[in-house]
């Protein structure tokens, strides 16, 4: 993963509202949900969800499904455990290194 992919990944999941929507996502598993669904558990207007779910879904965040007049939502797990793998990839580094030249 390179720096610009992890930055709109990361930027994404800036709003509170889309926090939240992906939030309902991950605890869904990897069923996920009907947007009305996640309407429901966000308190999220249609009008706006729509807007919030194309917004994760342009990040690689959530994928969308079409099931006949349903559309359902499905968090990306592997890009999730990308971003995340990425940002905690240098953890403790240099405390690490302080400890090596010690």
């Amino acid at each position: 993963m390179d720096i610009s992919l992890a930055t709109d990944g990361f930027s994404a999941m800036g709003s509170p509202s889309r926090f939240a929507v992906l939030q309902v996502l991950v605890k869904a598993g990897q069923d996920g949900l009907p947007t009305g669904v996640i309407g429901e558990r966000t308190g999220i207007p249609a009008s706006t969800l729509a807007h919030h779910i194309k917004f994760l879904a342009t990040a690689d965040l959530v994928q969308q499904e079409r099931q006949g007049r349903m559309i359902v939502c499905r968090a990306n797990f592997d890009h999730l455990e990308a971003l995340a793998g990425y940002i905690l990839k240098e953890c403790c580094a240099d405390q690490l290194q302080k400890e090596e030249a010690a």
